[in-house]
């Protein structure tokens, strides 16, 4: 009676183990990335591809600041997070993105181009 048991239960947690490990992957990272140098380079990609436009949500970012000469600045309704100056960094920030325009930039070469924007909808 106990193994007619047995074998069912270890299934089933086998099974929800499986589920638990496959959504735990998938809600951690949405594949929104931010990276700022090593160069004059600075850009948004999503599942990497330069990000135009996104919906509105909740979204986890992975954000890459490869230079201490620059930092990486990301701003819109409701959000203004950035990374230091003079440091090297990979941080992973939450955001909530409402309906709008966006900016990234770099803030000590933002007139030399280093920015760009991204359009959340509803």
């Amino acid at each position: 009676m106990l193994r007619r048991l047995l074998l069912p239960l270890a299934i089933l947690a086998v099974s929800l183990t499986a589920v638990a490990v496959g959504t735990a992957g998938t809600q951690k990272s949405s594949g929104l990335t931010g990276e700022v140098g090593p160069g004059f380079t600075i850009e948004v990609k999503l599942a990497g591809k330069d990000l135009k436009t996104i919906k509105a949500g909740t979204y986890a970012i992975k954000v890459q600041d490869k230079s201490n000469v620059h930092n990486f600045h990301l701003s819109g309704p409701g959000l203004n997070k950035k990374t230091a100056v003079g440091t090297t960094t990979e941080t992973s920030w939450t955001v909530k993105l409402k309906p709008g325009t966006y900016t990234y930039q770099c803030d000590p070469h933002a007139a030399m181009g280093m920015k760009g924007t991204f359009r959340v909808t509803a």
